[in-house]
């Protein structure tokens, strides 16, 4: 396996994150046995796993209670730091949700990981979807556009207090948060800051998206989702100056067989074994949040129940198959604007190691020999695939 920092040498390089299974049941919500696990000796080895196959990013999740399949959580932000003090090169995504988490006590908790990791934290704010989680701790549950509209107001306070000048603090007076000469001591290693991400579909995620924020996550999608998601969120940051500033990332579930009919059959047995129960709460809740948006588009709003049996629709990414497909649709999302991928695996155990082996470096190939560029000719190489009358 050539050394991470071969391959990824090229400074337009696509980026590879993976999911922190941080907590239990794996990525998908299904009764397949799964050589995953969520405690953090496991943890560290994948983590440890994937900086040296080549993965720049991992992102751990934030749960405050059961559900849908996840019995148990470990706390994300405090993980973070654990798999930063195991790693040297790999940056940590630690997801915070607004309404637990003060601005100021998160820019604090992340500017002083910052300097214990060596400017290697970054931060994914997420909104709410899951209502009895909120209620549950005893926090508000806003309606849609007011979670996204504090989730704005998070943001642009935590950009605002990693940058105010040392002479004059920060002032922001919102209808969430507000703050008055508030000065933080020390400031983050990474200049301007830690690197900022926020996923959603609707109209409110992706003018956050566009406004304020660093990275947008999206789902899994089909061919047309994905470029009419990425160019209208691209519309929107040239409307408020920021059209160079957004960066797109996608999420998308990784089987890698011999041929593409194992690695079908390993999807339909997921999703035979789904945990029909879990499955279907998820639906439930998801879509019900979804459809309180003015565009009736949350993440989740036109999934199916396999769809679902992956949290965030990763199935729809089409990364199944054999190694040269998974890599020639990995090059296609990146003529489409995507600039990382967020990868999820079914055996933890053994398959980043694989895809560090198998995948990335027939991306870097595939990268060196120009492609991944013209948008045209790679849905005409492998776009079919993504086109909603495919299987």
């Amino acid at each position: 396996m050539a050394s991470a920092s071969t391959l990824n040498s090229d400074p337009e390089r696509l980026l590879f994150a993976y999911w922190v299974p941080n907590v239990s049941g794996g990525l998908v919500i299904s009764k397949i046995p799964q050589r995953t696990n969520w405690d953090l000796p496991s943890n560290l080895r994948y983590a440890q796993t994937a900086e040296r196959a080549g993965f720049e990013y991992a992102l751990t999740q934030i749960r405050f209670t059961a559900s849908y399949g996840a019995a148990n959580q470990h706390e994300s932000v405090s993980f973070s730091q654990a798999i930063l003090q195991g790693t040297s090169t790999l940056k940590v995504i630690a997801a915070i949700l607004p309404g637990p988490w003060n601005p100021a006590v998160a820019a604090k908790q992340l500017a002083s990981i910052d300097h214990y990791s060596q400017g290697r934290i970054a931060v994914n704010i997420v909104s709410g979807w899951f209502k009895g989680e909120f209620t549950a701790i005893g926090e508000w549950w806003l309606d849609h556009a007011e979670r996204y509209r504090r989730s704005n107001e998070f943001i642009r306070c935590l950009r605002g207090i990693w940058t105010a000048p040392e002479d004059e603090g920060f002032t922001f007076a919102g209808d969430f948060y507000r703050f008055r000469n508030y000065r933080l001591s020390p400031k983050p290693v990474q200049k301007p800051h830690p690197e900022i991400f926020q996923g959603g579909n609707s109209d409110d995620a992706r003018n956050n998206g566009a406004e304020v924020s660093d990275w947008y996550f999206m789902n899994g999608n089909d061919l047309e989702g994905f470029r009419s998601q990425i160019e209208d969120v691209k519309a929107r940051a040239a409307k408020v100056g920021r059209e160079k500033h957004v960066r797109f990332a996608v999420n998308g579930f990784v089987i890698v067989r011999e041929t593409e009919a194992e690695a079908i059959q390993v999807l339909q047995e997921i999703q035979g074994k789904a945990d029909t129960e879990a499955v279907n709460a998820f639906k439930s809740a998801v879509q019900t949040a979804g459809a309180s948006t003015n565009n009736k588009q949350g993440m989740w709003a036109s999934s199916t129940f396999n769809d679902l049996v992956q949290y965030n629709d990763g199935f729809k990414t089409k990364l199944i198959g054999t190694k040269e497909q998974v890599a020639e649709r990995i090059v296609l999302l990146k003529s489409l604007g995507v600039n990382l991928v967020l990868t999820a695996f079914l055996h933890y155990e053994e398959e980043i190691e694989q895809f560090g082996k198998e995948v990335l470096p027939l991306v870097r190939e595939l990268e060196a020999q120009g492609r991944g560029k013209d948008a045209a000719f790679e849905i005409e190489q492998s776009g079919d695939v993504y086109r909603k009358h495919a299987s």
